[in-house]
This record gives C-alpha cells, sequence and structure tokens, in this order.
C-alpha cells in the first residue's frame, strides 16, 4: 500500500522540516540544534537510532485473562523482552488514559477528565495546550523522527466544535485517525487531514486489517534517511466487538472467569458499587459471557496485525533495531461485583493493564515487577530517542533503564489512579429509585457510573506493603482499603481496621500526589527509606483533618 503525502505542515524533500541524509559532523551539529536527541560519541560514531512501535488496544485487560488469545503476541514480543506484571493507568477510561500516555502527565496536569469535549477529551484547550508538548511531538520536532499514527486517537477527535476530520495534531508526519470513538465497520478516517469513509465489506473495511495494511505500506514507503515512530491504535477488544468473520465462532466453550469477586454483592464500598443487584439476573450473565467471549474474537486480529507488522520489519531489516511495545488504555471488568461490564473503577481489574515491551538492548523471556503506569510511555520513548528528559514537564518515569537490566535501581513505590465521574445531577426518568447523577445504566438499573463516582487513589507496591488507599469526593467522603497481598479480589474494605497512623501518611500521600506536578511526583512513598511525614500537614487551622479537594472542572 502506498502511503499518501505527509500530513499538512509535515516534512517535504527540500525543506527544512525534512532531514536529508549527512555525514557524522553534520549530523552532530543538527542534533545539537534540535536539542540534544543523542549524546555527541553516538551521534558522531553515525549509529542508527532506534525505530519505536507503540502497540494500543482499547479496553483490554490484564487481570480477567485479556492477554490468554494473543498467543503469537506474546510468543513476538513478551517471549522476545520484558513482560511488566504490575503496569497501570492513572484512570480507568479511554479519554484520560490516552492523554497521560501522550503527555506522559497524570489527568490532574493535562486536565482530560472525561470521554466528552466539556472534560478536555480533544477540546480546543486539549489541541492549544497539551498537543504540542506531547511526546510524539518532541519526537518529531527535536529528534528528526518521522511520526505515524493509526487508529483511534482520542474518543472525541473529529468533532465539527474541535476543529473536525480536517485538525491533524502536532506532532504526526502521517495521520490516519478514527473519527470519534471504536467502530470495526462504517467509520471515518481522517487520512492527513481528509475524511475517508468506509462500509462494511470485511475484505476492504474492517478496522483492524486496515490499520495493518496501512502501517505495513508505511514501512515499506517510509523515508530510510530518518528513525521513525509508529503508533498504531486498535478498536479491540472495544465494543460493539465486531470480529473478523474468520473468527466468530472461535471461544463457544469460553466464559467469563468466575473468580472470588464476580457476581457478589460489593459489601462497604462506594454506594455505586452497593446498588448493583446481587445475584445478577441469568440474562445479565449471559449478556456479560457474550461479551467476553467477542472480545477475545477481535483480539484475535489484533494477534494478526502483531505477527504481520514483525514479519515485515524483520524483512526489511529493521526488527533488531526496533522497540516495540504493547499495552492497553485501560482494563475491564465483567460481572465482578456485581457490575455487568464496562471500566472507570478503582479496582484492579479496571486500572491494570498488560505491558509488553521487545527491542535492543532487552533480554529475551523477562518479566518484571516493577510498579509502572502508562505516564512512564512518553518518558522511556524519548529516552530512547536520546532525548534529554529534564527538558519535560511529564510526572513520569523512563522505563529503560529496568529494560537495559539496570542494578541498584531506585525505583517509585507508588502511582496516582484519579477519576472524576459522569453523570448529571439529575434523576433517571427510568430509575427513579436510584440517586441523580447515575450514568452508564442498564435495564435493570444497574449503573456503572456517576457524576459523584468521582476518586483518587495511592496504589502502592513495596516489598512489605502491596496497599491500595481510595477517597471518594462524595458527601460520605468514603474511603476504601484495601490489602492485595491478603485479599487479591479486593473484597475487604480495610479501611476502619488498619492503623490510623498509616492511614494518616496514606491521606497525606495522596494529598501530595494529587498535586505533584514533574519531578514532586516522583517523590519518595509512604514505604520508601526517603520519605518524610509531618502530621501538622495533615490539620487544618480549625484542627480537622486535611483532605485534598477535587476539580469539577477541567481548566
Amino acid at each position: 500500500m502506498r502511503l499518501l503525502p505527509p500530513a499538512p505542515g509535515g516534512p517535504r524533500r527540500n525543506q527544512p522540516g525534512h532531514l536529508r541524509p549527512c555525514g557524522p559532523a553534520l549530523l552532530l551539529l543538527l542534533l545539537l540544534l534540535l536539542g540534544g536527541c543523542l549524546g555527541a560519541s553516538r551521534a558522531a560514531a553515525g549509529s542508527r537510532r532506534p525505530n519505536v512501535v507503540l502497540l494500543l488496544t482499547d479496553d483490554q485487560d490484564e487481570v480477567l485473562g485479556g492477554m490468554i488469545p494473543l498467543k503469537k503476541t506474546k510468543a513476538l514480543i513478551g517471549e522476545m523482552g520484558m513482560t511488566f506484571s504490575s503496569a497501570y493507568v492513572p484512570s480507568a477510561l479511554c479519554c484520560p488514559s490516552r492523554a497521560s500516555i501522550l503527555t506522559g502527565k497524570y489527568p490532574h496536569n493535562h486536565h482530560v477528565v472525561n470521554n466528552t469535549l466539556e472534560g478536555n477529551c480533544s477540546s480546543k484547550s486539549w489541541q492549544k495546550i497539551q498537543e504540542p508538548n506531547t511526546f510524539p511531538a518532541i519526537l518529531r520536532s527535536m529528534c528528526g523522527y518521522q511520526t505515524f499514527f493509526a487508529g483511534k486517537y482520542l474518543n472525541e477527535y473529529g468533532a465539527p466544535d474541535a476543529g473536525g476530520l480536517e485538525h491533524v495534531p502536532l506532532g504526526w508526519s502521517y495521520w490516519y485517525a478514527l473519527e470519534k470513538n471504536s467502530k470495526y465497520y462504517n467509520y471515518t478516517l481522517s487520512i492527513n487531514g481528509k475524511a475517508r469513509k468506509h462500509g462494511e465489506n470485511y475484505s476492504v473495511d474492517y478496522l483492524t486489517d486496515v490499520l495493518a495494511n496501512i502501517s505495513l505500506g508505511f514501512l515499506d514507503y517510509k523515508s530510510n534517511s530518518e528513525p521513525f515512530f509508529m503508533m498504531i491504535s486498535t478498536p479491540a477488544p472495544h465494543s460493539p466487538w465486531t470480529a473478523a468473520p474468520q473468527y466468530q465462532k472461535t471461544f463457544q466453550n469460553v466464559f467469563a472467569p468466575r473468580n472470588k469477586n464476580f457476581n457478589i454483592h460489593g459489601t462497604n464500598k462506594h454506594w455505586l458499587i452497593r446498588q448493583a443487584k446481587t445475584p445478577m439476573t441469568n440474562s445479565s450473565i449471559q449478556f456479560l459471557d457474550n461479551a467476553f467471549r467477542k472480545r477475545w474474537q477481535t483480539l484475535l486480529s489484533v494477534d494478526d496485525l502483531v505477527e504481520k507488522l514483525v514479519k515485515r520489519l524483520e524483512f526489511n531489516g529493521e526488527l533488531n533495531n526496533t522497540y516495540i511495545f504493547y499495552t492497553s488504555d485501560n482494563g475491564y471488568h465483567t460481572g465482578q461485583f456485581s457490575l455487568p461490564i464496562d471500566k472507570r473503577q478503582l479496582y484492579e481489574f479496571d486500572i491494570k493493564v498488560p505491558l509488553l515491551v521487545r527491542g535492543p538492548g532487552i533480554k529475551p523471556n523477562q518479566t518484571s515487577k516493577m510498579l509502572v503506569a502508562n505516564i512512564d510511555l512518553g518518558p522511556t520513548i524519548l529516552d530512547i530517542a536520546g532525548y534529554n528528559l529534564n527538558k519535560t514537564q511529564m510526572d513520569g518515569m523512563s522505563l529503560l533503564p529496568i529494560l537495559k537490566g539496570a542494578r541498584n535501581l531506585t525505583w517509585r513505590s507508588d502511582v496516582l489512579v484519579e477519576y472524576q465521574g459522569e453523570g448529571r445531577d439529575v434523576t433517571d426518568p427510568t430509575c427513579p429509585s436510584l440517586s441523580p447523577g447515575v450514568s452508564q445504566c442498564f435495564p435493570d438499573c444497574v449503573c456503572e457510573d456517576a457524576y459523584n463516582n468521582t476518586y483518587a487513589c495511592v496504589r502502592t507496591m513495596s516489598a512489605r506493603w502491596n496497599l491500595q488507599y481510595c477517597e471518594f469526593d462524595d458527601q460520605e467522603v468514603f474511603v476504601e482499603v484495601y490489602n492485595l497481598t491478603a485479599d487479591p479480589d479486593q473484597i475487604t474494605n480495610i479501611a476502619k481496621s488498619i492503623d490510623p497512623e498509616l492511614l494518616g501518611k496514606m491521606n497525606y500521600r495522596l494529598m501530595m500526589l494529587q498535586s505533584c506536578s514533574g519531578p514532586t511526583c516522583r517523590t519518595p512513598g509512604v514505604f520508601d527509606p526517603g520519605y518524610r511525614f509531618d502530621p501538622r500537614l495533615m490539620f487544618s487551622n480549625q484542627g480537622s483533618v486535611r483532605t485534598r479537594r477535587f476539580s469539577k472542572h477541567p481548566l
């Protein structure tokens, strides 16, 4: 497949934005002028800079077996590199999480709080303030990388009130972006700012395969004089869970996992969890089992995409110089605590995601237990490109030392998770018995979200502790705390039985992280040797416990 010309404003031949092949001395000068994306010795030696591929799925869980269908992906990426067993997202919802990947920032710093324009999802404000500082923009403008995007960008991308499909975000040389949310057929792509509609003919329209073909075309027709970055963002396994024809009869004997927190009442949890009806109806269980099965079916086409991509990189002689990252924007649940299907909640099944990486200098068949988050992807990729991370305002950390096997590495022990609930402060007329502000409701009036499903958590992992501490911004100021060593399914809330001193420290740490920016997001956690706790800061002038106020507005 032959590529269309680069996106508007992209590099062109005989223009300053297009780096021509040059000798080591000129290359060194250019890199210094661009901000020093490589060390002088490496640039002078004329060594090839690494390429990077980021594969991003939509709503793929890790806890409930989301990687099981991807046998080829696990063999070609995980077994050839490193699998992270403790990878988290800072918000369990598509647009805030994707914004965190692109910016390397927590949601309170990039201000994308939900999937709406009002929540800053691909809004004019996002385009003006955040897009110029994403890691792809830095790769392109400061490091001379060709940058390629294909698939779902942000949920409101293409909205008429935010520039429509003509808007091509800064940082992308080649742009093949889906209008709004995930679909498999009958969608529109922005091809470098021009709309192209697709129908429902599998051979030419099935989106996962279309993305594969566009990506292979890029690898065949890109410039060979510059390194490249590719971001391929598939619709799978997001609803409507439309599998390719050849996979629609697979996994017929597969059902959603019946783990300990499946179809049980969420005792001593936030009211939104308590309102779920237990036991679930047979029709609800049949529905979620069918959804679980279809999700796996859609992932088989992703597995094919990964295989094609790796084979093409190998055929082109570029595989050994290319880092490949595979991850998801958030997890998912199917029946946990009697919630039928969705994400958005604070529990492991929604905030934990797959993360597999292979590339130069990464030994095969490794598993890392280090606590990582998707805010680390941008810093890692910039570090691979040789960019000075001190010049960014990113909250995350580079994973490159972990990937390269660094010893005696000082690493974080906690990450922040934050979410601002969606919903209006009115009662749903179809469910009058429920509190005002609910949303994402099923026919039996079980709702997956509400305007006060607004929470923030500290997810902590250390040598001694495996904890999650969460506070809700509601009238109850509800607190949930889980010891995941003893209770991996997060059934028992220990907020009222845990040591009060430790509870106070976690509360203070949460306040610190909710107001952090850049380096202050990487300060020692509660269980780190360098941690300092001043209990006097826990109290206001009136003597009451001080709590972090949640933002009600995206900006």
